[in-house]
This record gives C-alpha cells, structure tokens and sequence, in this order.
C-alpha cells in the first residue's frame, strides 16, 4: 500500500468515526470470507458498517477525536471496527448475535457519546428494545390515566341514561 492509498484509508476511516454515533472494536481473527460477508449484510439491514484495517492506520485517523485516547490504545492484532449510523442498540443487538453464532468474533469494546464502552455495557445496550417500540411504551404510558379517565365517564353516563 502506497502513501496515497493509506492517507485515503485513514481519511475514509476518520470520516466514520466523526460521522457516527458510535463504534465498537471487534476481533475476527479466524472468520471466513462467507462470515465477514454475512456480518457485513446483517450491518447493513441494521444501518451499520463493518470496516477493516491496519490497526496503525486506524490509530493514526482516530488521534484527533475528542475521548479517543483510551479507545485507539486497544488498536492492536486483527480487529476491524463497527460503525453505527442510526441507532446504537440495532447495531449492537447484531454484532452480539453475530458474536453468540461465530465463536472467532468477540467484541472488544466501543465508543459512545465520547466514553469507552466495556464488553459488559455492550450487552445491556443490546437487550435494550428498539426506539420505535420505546415510542410506543411512552406514548402508552402517557395515554393510560386518560383512557382510565375516559373509561370511568363513560361509566358514569351509563348509570345515568
């Protein structure tokens, strides 16, 4: 690799991370062709991005980002990162999965609202359900004293016609 083509790879990879919400350092030393094929489509439905590279390239695009500094010293050996676009917890319920069903994947660590992530926390994140059924557990919440109400009044006109 020339110095042109590792000065895109780390401008290409320093885009990512300014331009997600989160990421996650995974190891996938051992895993074939079909299986990186298979986590990069099931990124993709979930609205995130597998990337690979060198970890000194990785390093190098990560240097100027605010709270990286812990996150960058775990760039070492085989490890590719996850992207997430949209939503955090899609993305992390994929790559745990994946990890459940390939035994060489395992999650390192991650990077969210600029704070190093465990394994651990990782996995809570995972279980947590999608926004859009938080939504709904919020707008039911917010809904049930006023259907109660409404139920009750309409008791009360019952007795009285």
């Amino acid at each position: 690799m020339n110095r042109q083509q590792k000065e895109t790879v780390i401008k290409n990879i320093n885009s990512q991370f300014n331009g997600a919400k989160a990421s996650f350092l995974v190891a996938y030393k051992g895993l074939s062709v079909a299986q990186l094929h298979d986590l990069r489509k099931q990124l993709h439905k979930v609205e995130g991005a597998f990337k690979v590279s060198k970890a000194r390239l990785m390093k190098i695009a990560a240097k100027d980002i605010a709270g990286m500094d812990e996150f960058k010293n775990l760039f070492k050996n085989q490890v590719g990162l996850v992207f997430v676009k949209n939503e955090v917890p899609s993305v992390a319920k994929a790559i745990v999965e994946f990890e459940k069903s390939n035994e060489n994947f395992s999650i390192i660590s991650g990077f969210f609202e600029s704070k190093i992530m465990a394994k651990a926390d990782i996995e809570t994140i995972a279980s947590l359900p999608s926004r859009d059924v938080l939504l709904a557990i919020l707008a039911g919440t917010i809904q049930a004293p006023i259907a109660c109400l409404a139920r009750v009044l309409n008791k009360i006109a019952e007795k009285e016609a």
